[in-house]
């Protein structure tokens, strides 16, 4: 057993899920968990450290759930517009799954200096 899956109900009565708690995950640093298992648990978080991650590491990315947690309970509104670090904020989802961009076309927000 490498895994272990948790669900959302406590963060989801305040109107946070597993995908808004992904993204912010990006903030600290990780990348985000499996969110589509839902199979076995509704609003699942399925976690899965390899067996390469050191015990500083995987106790890092519990202190990152834990701060996420109390994020939910002070401040949800940081929770749900994450992640704040990266270039793209939000991309919809729904709209990129029913009219992917297969093709990067040029445009005046992409003709600026190439570092």
């Amino acid at each position: 057993m490498h895994e272990c899956v948790f669900s959302d109900a406590r963060q989801a009565a305040r109107g946070v899920h597993t995908g808004d708690i992904a993204k912010r995950l990006i903030d600290y640093g990780f990348h985000p968990y499996t969110v589509s298992f839902p199979m076995i648990v509704h609003g699942a978080m399925m976690i899965e450290p390899t067996e390469s991650e050191s015990k500083r590491e995987l106790d890092l990315f519990i202190d990152a759930l834990v701060s996420i947690a109390r994020e939910v309970e002070e401040d949800p509104e940081t929770v749900l517009k994450a992640p704040h670090s990266t270039r793209i904020s939000r991309v919809d989802e729904v709209r990129a799954a029913r009219k992917p961009v297969v093709r990067w076309r040029p445009s005046l927000e992409n003709s600026g200096p190439r570092y």
